[in-house]
């Protein structure tokens, strides 16, 4: 088996994010925490973008928030799944995260970067969600999920106030989908105080039954 090479190195908020690469595999790495993503495993964050897509079906104009750019797979799904008219907003904290997908592994999900429907925020979402309130959906796929942080700072984004900001930022009928490597009750209860209709989604981290399973959870804004 090909060996991993190290492609880039970032340094961002105290924290070291390294860029491998195995032939068509890429790996993002931090430090104590090991591998953040896999380019191999992304069905999951799939399943999520898919869910809410569905959730606003019909919707013209929709605009659509993505948190957490990661490895490009959950925007490319969001686009895949809506149409010429959507308008999607990506919200990615790290820079060199951004410069990877552009530079490296846009390939892979087949460059929704260059989509003219897509606007980068390089930026926290919670700082998004508070500028614009006008989100058909929402979709938080940001560290690993409400249980496990690699930034501290994300703890604030899974809190009681950060789903009222997340609510506060929906329009009626409007869904936010938030993806975890595990499950979280206390998380669940959290949505449901937030206001949200809330159900719930085990996906694959690989289209066939082998790997992770993740949990989505699906919460709806009442209204129309």
């Amino acid at each position: 088996m090909l060996p991993f090479i190290l492609i880039d190195t970032a340094l961002w908020a105290g924290t070291t994010l390294r860029l491998y690469q195995r032939g068509d595999e890429f790996s993002i790495r931090v430090d104590k925490a090991g591998e953040l993503m896999n380019s191999r495993a992304h069905h999951s964050e799939e399943v999520l973008a898919e869910i809410a897509c569905k959730c606003i079906a019909g919707r013209k104009n929709p605009h659509l928030l993505v948190g957490g750019l990661g490895m490009g797979f959950t925007l490319a799904a969001v686009l895949l799944h809506t149409g010429s008219d959507a308008q999607v907003t990506v919200s990615e904290l790290i820079p060199a995260v951004v410069r990877w997908n552009r530079d490296y592994m846009g390939r892979l999900s087949g460059f929704p970067l260059a989509d003219a429907r897509v606007q980068v925020q390089e930026m926290d979402v919670a700082r998004v969600m508070q500028v614009s309130h006008q989100f058909d959906a929402i979709m938080l796929d940001v560290d690993n999920g409400p249980s496990s942080f690699t930034c501290e700072n994300n703890n604030a984004l899974y809190s009681n106030a950060g789903l009222a900001l997340a609510y506060a930022a929906l329009k009626a009928g409007g869904v936010l989908t938030v993806w975890s490597a595990c499950t979280d009750d206390a998380f669940t209860q959290r949505m449901n105080k937030a206001g949200f209709a809330v159900t719930q989604q085990r996906a694959g981290s690989h289209q066939s039954k082998r790997g992770n399973r993740h949990n989505i959870w699906i919460g709806v804004r009442p209204g129309s």
